[in-house]
């Protein structure tokens, strides 16, 4: 919930009436009338004439004035207000299984104009994905030749920026164990109630370790109402991968690309959702940016404002005023006829 205060008048065409008052100061000021008493001279009046109204007068007339002024903007009726700003999110929970094999060090995506590993371009775009996504719980596995979770579901998304940057590769024994991480990211989000909740998978290799199929997996996730999201990465034909030869220096090696696609086609139909081949960076972009609109959410913005009305003080400054002006001309101040 955010907070923000505010003023304004609920009848600020009132304000215009304030444009009579110098216009009464300024008929108030004027020379009255020629003196009823004629003389054979006026040079021993000379002197009363340069002033055209007593300091009494003057007084009264600014209290009059004032009390005026005041009695307006409290007819305009100022007042402050605190505006409360609710956001209700009927958000996605999700769950990213990031391939981290060695595999993904192959070096045939970009940054910019700069050949970059699999890994990085992923990380990279994926944390785009993410920032997109601000009311949605978002959780991140990884996987090689077993799972391990990187971050719990989760709506502190740079807390979860920070541990995309950590993820490696070689933190775990490798392989692919697509069905395993599909079976442990399930699990996160088995016990959830959301609107709707997504397994995205990113990966570039075939399954070839864990306990679990991967058809096995997709039919228990699609038991428990999750939709899985497939996508294969990588470049199609060879691709540049890095290997270190016997003088310790990194040379590239063409490796031959192969993926069971098939195999994740059906993984995708099985969870009701879709399978998407990213061979670059720009497609890669391109499929996040399609799911982020098959999966939307809903955000509704609650707003209300408590108001604290300023009319009585500035009523009560002004009829304060005007008594004390009534009092001083019918005392101190009183004026003879």
């Amino acid at each position: 919930m955010s907070e923000s205060d505010t003023f304004e008048f609920a009848y600020p065409w009132v304000l215009l009436l304030l444009g009579i008052l110098p216009l009464l100061a300024w008929l108030r000021g004027r020379t009255g009338r020629a003196p009823a008493i004629l003389f054979s001279s006026l040079q021993i009046l000379q002197g009363l004439g340069r002033v055209r109204s007593a300091r009494s007068g003057r007084l009264l007339a600014s209290l009059l004035l004032l009390a005026a002024a005041l009695l307006i903007l409290a007819l305009a009726r100022p007042r402050m207000g605190r505006t409360f700003n609710r956001v209700q999110a009927s958000g996605i929970d999700i769950m990213l299984a990031l391939d981290v094999s060695r595999s993904m060090l192959a070096e045939d995506f970009q940054i910019g104009a700069t050949r970059a590993k699999r890994i990085d371009a992923v990380k990279r775009i994926t944390q785009a994905f993410i920032e997109g996504r601000p009311t949605d719980r978002i959780g991140l596995l990884a996987f090689a030749g077993k799972p391990y979770l990187v971050s719990p579901l989760t709506l502190d998304h740079d807390w979860l920026f920070k541990n995309l940057e950590r993820i490696e590769i070689g933190l775990v024994e490798d392989g692919t164990a697509i069905g395993s991480a599909l079976a442990s990211a399930s699990n996160r989000l088995k016990d959830k109630e959301s609107k709707s909740k997504i397994i995205l998978l990113l990966t570039d290799g075939d399954n070839n370790s864990g306990k679990i199929t991967p058809n096995t997996a997709a039919e228990a996730a699609k038991a428990l109402g999750i939709k899985i999201y497939a996508i294969c990465i990588g470049s199609r034909g060879y691709a540049p991968v890095p290997v270190q030869d016997p003088f310790g220096r990194t040379i590239y090696r063409q490796v031959k690309v192969e993926v069971d696609e098939e195999a994740l086609k059906k993984i995708a139909k099985i969870g009701d959702g879709q399978f998407f081949r990213a061979t670059d960076s720009k497609s890669l972009e391109e499929i996040f940016a399609q799911i982020d609109k098959l999966e939307k959410s809903t955000v509704e913005l609650d707003r209300y404002t408590q108001w604290r009305e300023l009319f009585p003080w500035l009523t009560a400054a002004g009829s304060a005023l005007l008594l004390l002006q009534l009092l001083l001309s019918q005392s101190l101040l009183r004026r003879i006829p």
